[in-house]
């Protein structure tokens, strides 16, 4: 309700035991009201844009796409493989989303598949199958850190990237290439985390990552991730086709080139299991 400007009072009487006060009462909370709301902390804005970027990306249920991996190193020597990529949306309970990428080719790694149970305060859980053994690999928390696969990208860049993984400070807003962007930094929860902090570049537009500085755990910056190409599915969804993770310590890099992403497809929670690995084709 609208606070009337010259307010009346019910009696003289009142008026006379307040006074000059009742006006200057009305003028101070006419004031106050008129201020805004107190201005986030940098670390509840960067919490704010982290749920922004989490609830744009909810209701896409399952996906599944195929992918190429290249491998260099730092003379420019790559090497490829072919790999498929299916993803389960998990919502509630403590639990995040279910992944699990397959390699078709080359023949060494044929037949080699990774499965990712992401969980949101607890360890995550992830398995390995090795054909050459012939037996499915339990990940432990002591090696997340550690690459997959020989590439630059670590076990745990794998996992979904729920809110609840990091803590966050906004540090700025600040163009990336053509888009307007803001910059927040994150910092795993994660005891095992080989990474002490990530600096992200979000477009403020879509809200879609744009770029992840890595900084390793003597505060160094290790790896650099950026995404391009991004379309968008279902009238809402927004994937890259590309990311590219450079190593600046080593010289090496790796290249993710997706195709086609297909959603809603009907996956089911007993295909992302264990047991599963072995029988993956």
């Amino acid at each position: 309700m609208p606070i009337d400007p010259q307010p009346k009072p019910r009696s003289k009487a009142m008026l006379a035991r307040f006074g000059l006060a009742a006006p200057m009462l009305v003028w101070a909370v006419l004031v106050l009201t008129a201020l805004p709301a107190s201005a986030q902390t940098p670390e509840e804005k960067g919490r704010t844009i982290a749920e922004e970027v989490d609830r744009r990306d909810l209701g896409w249920g399952d996906s599944a796409t195929t992918l190429e991996m290249i491998l260099s190193n730092s003379q420019g020597e790559t090497s490829t493989r072919e790999l498929r990529f299916q993803s389960l949306e998990v919502n509630g309970d403590g639990l995040g989303d279910k992944s699990l990428t397959i390699f078709d080719r080359p023949r060494d790694v044929e037949g080699t598949a990774f499965l990712s149970h992401t969980k949101i305060t607890e360890a995550d859980d992830q398995w390995l199958y090795l054909p050459a053994l012939k037996r499915v690999k339990r990940i432990s928390s002591a090696n997340k850190s550690g690459p997959f696969m020989g590439s630059e990208f670590a076990y745990e860049d794998l996992l979904s990237q729920e809110v609840e993984k990091y803590t966050y400070r906004w540090l700025r807003d600040e163009p990336c290439g053509d888009l307007p962007c803001t910059v927040i930094e994150r910092f795993p929860v994660y005891e095992n985390s080989g990474y002490t902090r990530q600096v992200v570049w979000i477009d403020t537009g879509e809200y879609r990552i744009q770029k992840i500085d890595f900084y390793d755990r003597k505060e160094s910056l290790l790896k650099t991730l950026v995404y391009s190409d991004y379309r968008q599915y279902l009238g809402k969804y927004w994937r890259a086709h590309s990311l590219v993770m450079a190593n600046h310590q080593t010289g090496k890099g790796t290249t993710l080139t997706f195709a086609d992403y297909k959603f809603q497809v009907g996956a089911s929670d007993n295909e992302f299991t264990p047991d599963r690995l072995k029988r993956v084709r």
